[in-house]
């Protein structure tokens, strides 16, 4: 009589019964998620280059491979789907840097870390950079996500005496400034591979360590003096799955397939058609 526990009657091989949430998941309900990731990818490069008023929605559903009738399955407009993207670009970034300095209590070294990690994932990711410069001092964006915990952070500052701040509709406005503007120097002039990299160092400009002077100056704007701010602004990141957080609260899911370009579908048809047809 076989002793194994594996050929008990009513029991399945541990290997059968283990299976991931992704697995588990339905196959409609898998694709349906995937197509809304493959719209909101393709709208965010798009959108990213043009604004949101320079792209039509067939742009958006070619760039995606996914029919135009399937867009509204998703998103009832274009304002809809830019407004997806506002949320996911400064709502959930915003929910996951609020979560890495969850345990720093000095308002001025929350500022400093926020500045360092948006400008860290804006040179990580351009295109995320772009969108994002385009976009801050919108209306809809100052008053979301990273727009309203600068402010937030800021009167915690006034608060606690460690900010000095005469006028606080500039100095929002300024510190906002300082990031936007970064992130476009990081993009132009940010690494030997940037576009302008070569004007930049011919005239003489330090394009190192952009994040932690962005970060010292946003400091400077709110009243500290250089060597605090600058102290602050070089010290070594708060440990904390930084990654972990990223991807629970600020990312578009990653698990579809690449973008094709905006070429409409039926041209590519027709090229594939003739690269296949006997010569």
């Amino acid at each position: 009589m076989p002793n194994s526990a594996s050929a008990r009657p009513g029991r399945r091989p541990a290997a059968r019964r283990l299976t991931t949430a992704a697995a588990r998941e339905p196959r409609g309900a898998r694709r349906k998620r995937q197509t809304r990731s493959r719209l909101l990818q393709a709208a965010l490069q798009l959108m990213a280059e043009k604004g949101m008023e320079g792209v039509a929605i067939n742009e958006i559903t070619e760039a995606a491979d996914v029919g135009f009738g399937s867009f509204y399955n998703h998103f009832k407009s274009k304002e809809a789907i830019h407004a997806a993207l506002v949320d996911w670009v400064f709502e959930g970034f915003a929910d996951a840097m609020d979560r890495l300095v969850s345990g720093i209590s000095d308002p001025a070294e929350v500022i400093s870390v926020s500045v360092r990690r948006t400008l860290q994932r804006a040179r990580g990711e351009p295109v995320w950079g772009r969108f994002l410069m385009r976009e801050g001092l919108s209306p809809r964006a100052m008053d979301r996500g990273l727009g309203r915990r600068l402010l937030r952070d800021m009167k915690r500052g006034i608060a606690a005496r460690r900010f000095t701040i005469v006028d606080p509709l500039m100095s929002f406005v300024a510190v906002g400034g300082i990031v936007l503007v970064a992130i476009a120097v990081q993009l132009q002039f940010g690494s030997p591979q940037a576009r302008q990299a070569a004007a930049a160092e011919a005239l003489g400009f330090d394009s190192d360590n952009i994040p932690e002077r962005a970060a010292a100056a946003a400091l400077q704007t709110l009243g500290l003096g250089r060597r605090e701010a600058e102290r602050i602004a070089y010290r070594p990141l708060p440990s904390g799955d930084w990654q972990g957080a990223l991807a629970a609260f600020g990312g578009v899911p990653q698990d579809a397939a690449p973008l094709r370009s905006a070429e409409p579908r039926a041209r590519r048809n027709r090229r594939g058609s003739q690269r296949g047809a006997p010569a």
